[in-house]
């Protein structure tokens, strides 16, 4: 079946879906008003130099200021190099690394504070923390990666036969140019000359543009801005697997076709307006239920489930074999769950976009070849994600460790926010609990307010207890320090929200 790119554009946000034999694989949002920053290059100005942190703030007119770490300062080029080239294993073909450097200098003796300089958003603000930034400036192109001031030239290492390695390498060293280095993307594979250099000379004139544009504005200033998310993400998924793209609005359309017309007139085939009345995603029988794209618990077609639990430091999975009971011996059973997890996981990771540390606690398996097995899995199965993943083998725990490259926020962190009532916790207080700790407050407001008339407010749940078990506790405390307490229901508080009013006068006839 083939794969599909489903693109829709609203008033309020751009959705793109990305089909895979019919299936949702991959899902972008981006709202208009808060456009993802990610890839946009900026003049900024130093502000402040933390010397014990090795970072300093930038102001590049967003709305905090960003974060440069002095690991994006210094010429350690070689690692930014390498971190186009998305794949785990080292190749023959790896540019040859500048020579052995001294560790990087101390952030105040390359930076201070008012200095003036052009950097490049790598990691969007996520949450309370500004944007990360670098110095080492990379325009992206759909064949090629141009990386101005930098001499390598290098090929990405999904390109895995040697012949066509080769071949690509020998094309980029004609194309070099003194401004800059070049980088083959995975898209390059197969592709002429031409082509790429029609790519190249238009990433060097749009370096070009933007090094003017520096010298005639002040920071903080906008010096490029990257594609907006249709574009975006077309120039990056877009590739020979990729046999039809859907587009629902028409300037998008005329963007993609514009955009697509510049790579090769005859990807045009492959675009196509959508003009039905029907929602696009409706059409192709995908609807975007937020519940369950973002549901912690995933279930998997052999009645087994993952449990997803995300937190600061990283996200954790948990393998289940939930109603599946399997035919034979409990082992087979326990291995064919975790094989379709990895499977799942790796769907799962791409779909909700989960980047950082991860943690997967599959079923025990007590054979060793059973653990290899599922190993082997979900390396395969993360091959065809597009964000660097390194998977460490299990444990002696039976956990598997990896990590995941965040291309920007995931879909849990755009999509969702804190609880207005357990704060982020995932529980509330029971209403037990609750009325315990208001019939506390009230033992001490009698103490220290005799003779008032204590007016306590709640949520009915909690008022019903109130009544029930705190009967005697009024009793006593209308004898000993002659208050008298009403409780009243209020239906539209919050569950764990009360009041305790105090009245003045006659509180017994």
């Amino acid at each position: 079946m083939a794969n599909t790119l489903l693109v829709s554009v609203a008033e309020c946000d751009t959705r793109v879906a990305l089909l895979e034999e019919g299936r949702l694989a991959e899902f972008y949002l981006e709202r208009h008003h808060q456009s993802d920053p990610t890839g946009n290059i900026y003049k900024g100005r130093v502000t402040k130099v933390l010397p014990g942190l090795g970072a300093a703030f930038v102001d590049v007119g967003l709305s905090r200021p960003g974060y440069l770490f002095v690991e994006e300062v210094s010429d350690r080029f070689d690692d930014f190099f390498n971190f186009w080239l998305k794949d785990q294993q080292e190749s023959a073909e790896t540019p040859e690394p500048p020579a052995r450097r001294l560790p990087a200098a101390p952030i105040e003796d390359l930076l201070h504070e008012g200095q003036e300089l052009v950097v490049q958003v790598f990691r969007g603000p996520l949450g309370d923390k500004g944007a990360r930034l670098t110095t080492h400036i990379s325009l992206p192109g759909h064949f090629l990666v141009f990386i101005p001031n930098l001499s390598h030239v290098g090929v990405s290492r999904r390109i895995t036969e040697e012949g066509e390695r080769s071949r690509i390498k020998s094309i980029l060293e004609e194309l070099k140019t003194p401004a800059g280095g070049l980088i083959a993307r995975t898209a390059s594979q197969g592709e002429s000359r031409e082509k790429l250099a029609r790519e190249r000379d238009y990433l060097l004139n749009l370096w070009q543009t933007l090094k003017q544009k520096k010298e005639n504005t002040a920071p903080p200033a906008l010096l490029h801005q990257d594609y907006e998310a249709a574009r975006r993400v077309v120039r990056e998924v877009f590739g020979p697997e990729i046999n039809r793209i859907v587009v629902d609005d028409p300037g998008a359309y005329a963007q993609i076709v514009q955009f697509l017309e510049s790579l090769s007139p005859s990807y045009l085939s492959r675009v196509e307006l959508y003009d039905s009345q029907e929602p696009i995603f409706s059409h192709f029988g995908l609807e975007i239920d937020w519940k369950k794209l973002l549901a912690p618990r995933v279930w998997l077609k052999s009645g087994g489930y993952l449990m997803f639990d995300v937190t600061e430091a990283l996200t954790s999975i948990d393998v289940n074999t939930g109603k599946f009971v399997g035919r034979n011996q409990f082992q087979e059973t326990v291995l064919k769950t975790n094989l379709e997890a990895s499977r799942e996981i790796a769907r799962q990771l791409r779909l909700r976009n989960i980047g950082g540390l991860i943690v997967i606690d599959f079923i025990d398996l007590e054979k060793a070849a059973h653990r290899e097995q599922v190993y082997q899995t979900l390396v395969e199965a993360c091959k065809r994600d597009r964000a660097k993943t390194s998977i460490l083998p299990v444990s002696s725990l039976g956990l598997v460790e990896m990590t995941r490259q965040r291309l920007k926020d995931s879909l849990y962190q755009m999509a969702t926010e804190l609880c207005g009532c357990c704060g982020g916790l995932g529980t509330v207080l029971t209403p037990l609990t609750l009325a315990h700790d208001i019939m506390r407050q009230l033992a001490g407001e009698a103490r220290e307010f005799p003779g008032s008339h204590l007016l306590v407010t709640t949520h009915p749940q909690v008022a019903v207890i109130l009544q029930q078990e705190g009967e005697n506790l009024i009793t006593r405390l209308t004898a000993d320090h002659q208050v008298k307490i009403t409780i009243s229901q209020q239906p539209l508080f919050p569950r764990e929200y009360f009041e305790i009013q105090r009245e003045w006068g006659e509180v017994f006839p």
